[in-house]
């Protein structure tokens, strides 16, 4: 979506009468929403992964900090094929992020599980994350971190439904 697209879809939320909102369409917020968020997204990867590791490689740390996993279902989570995932799990064995150990239940397969290395890298990430995206709050007047606040917490909700 373009920024003109953006702004159309914008001004398209809102059913007018002599310049006064009356009602925003769900579907016009939607696009907002989803071009927010998607955006956002792509700065945090961006921005503040760090030199150390890749976007993909913070995405499989994640998941592993959670708890130890197949390739299998790393490679399901992130929706990629199990070449791609054993790339990514390869390099992160390599750095010393994550260890490979067999699968108790089944011999055939392997754990993948984060190492103290790749929790320190990860935490690291999360916070360079954290601190980009607080620099970029903190230019907000009081009224717009309010309503970014309110936003934030409507937008757990829905996910969390």
């Amino acid at each position: 979506m373009t920024a003109k697209d953006a702004v159309t879809a914008t001004n398209a939320a809102f059913n007018t009468t002599d310049h006064e909102p009356q009602a925003i369409r769900a579907d016009a917020l939607a696009i907002d929403l989803r071009t927010a968020v998607m955006r956002t997204s792509r700065r945090l990867r961006i921005e503040a992964t760090g030199d150390v590791i890749t976007p993909g490689q913070y995405t499989v740390l994640a998941h592993l900090n959670a708890g130890s996993q197949t390739l299998r279902e790393l490679a399901e989570r992130e929706h990629v094929q199990a070449p791609s995932m054993t790339r990514i799990v390869n390099a992160l064995t390599e750095q010393g992020f994550a260890s490979r150990q067999a699968h108790p239940g089944d011999g055939r397969q392997v754990r993948i599980s984060i190492t103290a290395a790749g929790q320190e890298v990860l935490a690291e990430a999360r916070s360079q994350r954290t601190a980009w995206l607080a620099q970029r709050v903190a230019g907000l007047s009081e009224e717009d971190r309010l309503t970014l606040s309110r936003a934030a917490h409507i937008m757990q909700e829905m996910s969390a439904k």
